[in-house]
């Protein structure tokens, strides 16, 4: 048992004490913990479950569901639709924003979220994980797209889930990043690592290399230095990580430090990233931020980007703040032509993106 151990709902109180209007924000909070812990169980019960592979359908990025995507997505909005908290949801695995059913009273805030991030891990037990938005909706109209397009600084909390040895739950209401822990004899979630901070200065980077063909100069440069180790500008030996989990790569970043880059490249040309601003760059940005992080494109900070489209897609590089500020440093370097003595003559040729900065 943990008497007198901080459970959510004790923290929630604690950290929204002041605001009447903030009562249902811890209310939907609880929602969501609750809609996690349904997940948790869904997702630990494995081959046993019936549910791992892959549906005959596809979401609206045109990847495969798996049944866990759809069954997490059920849960969710079941979870957060009925009770009076939100006007409206939207979801990674939906083209279109949800609305509350007319059966069910509209409350003042719209939720994004990505039911199950890293699903196509779970067939083979890796871990996987929710990732969520809660932005404000001051009005008694049903919201439209647009009333979702917000930018960043405009949530008023943001979290995860992981689904890994333990379930854990990391969220920021403005007030700073705090873990807790899925108590599963008693239910509840505990806290359990208070005002996470993110180290400034790292050793430790994760990004997919089979792309680095595709990548632009800042960042080869800047992966180039770090497998360089001792014998290079850096003077010290890096390791790299690549799960394939965003929430699981922030994870490790929020306990321990670290970059995790997900950039833009030329893979692609119609698509500027792979990770999706609302329901997955945003959120997990805010949460870095409130534990001293930073988050960025490389060229802009994520939380001061204006989204245009729901499921709009976007350039991701976060972590510790000093190897954050040196790759936005290169990619500033890159775009006024300072880095030329750094940058391939191949690279230099593909002006795409050196074009685009400049106009």
């Amino acid at each position: 048992m943990h008497l007198g151990r901080t459970t959510l709902s004790k923290f929630l109180i604690q950290q929204l004490s002041g605001d009447a209007s903030a009562n249902d924000l811890g209310a939907l909070l609880v929602d969501v913990a609750a809609a996690v812990k349904a997940i948790s169980a869904m997702t630990a019960k494995g081959a046993l479950g019936a549910a791992l592979g892959s549906i005959d359908a596809q979401n609206v990025h045109g990847e495969t569901q798996t049944k866990l995507d759809v069954l997490a997505n059920d849960v969710l909005l079941r979870s957060c639709e009925w009770g009076g908290l939100v006007a409206g949801m939207a979801s990674e695995e939906l083209d279109d924003p949800y609305p509350v059913p007319a059966t069910y009273a509209r409350g003042r805030y719209l939720l994004v979220f990505d039911p199950l991030d890293g699903s196509s891990n779970a067939d083979v037990n890796v871990s996987v994980g929710t990732i969520f938005s809660v932005l404000r909706h001051d009005t008694p109209e049903a919201p439209a797209t647009a009333d979702f397009l917000k930018p960043g600084r405009e949530q008023v909390a943001a979290g995860y889930a992981i689904y890994g040895p333990a379930t854990m739950l990391v969220l920021t209401v403005g007030k700073g990043t705090h873990g807790f822990t899925l108590d599963r004899e008693i239910g509840n979630f505990i806290l359990t690592h208070p005002n996470l901070q993110i180290p400034s200065d790292t050793s430790e980077f994760a990004i997919n290399t089979s792309n680095a063909r595709f990548w632009e100069p800042p960042v080869h440069r800047y992966v180039a230095e770090c497998q360089e180790g001792k014998s290079g500008e850096r003077g010290r030996d890096f390791n790299m990580r690549w799960i394939a989990s965003m929430v699981a790569e922030v994870h490790r970043i929020l306990v321990r430090g670290g970059v995790f880059m997900y950039p833009r490249d030329t893979k692609d040309p119609g698509k500027p990233g792979q990770l999706r601003l609302m329901y997955e760059a945003n959120p997990i940005a805010f949460l870095v931020d409130q534990a001293g992080g930073l988050a960025t494109t490389g060229r802009v900070r994520l939380l001061d980007v204006v989204p245009t489209s729901l499921h709009q897609r976007i350039p991701v590089i976060l972590g510790s703040r000093g190897e954050v500020e040196r790759i936005e440093r290169y990619h500033a370097e890159f775009d006024s032509g300072a880095d030329r003595p750094f940058s391939s003559p191949l690279f230099n040729e593909r002006s795409l993106y050196r074009s685009e900065a400049r106009s």
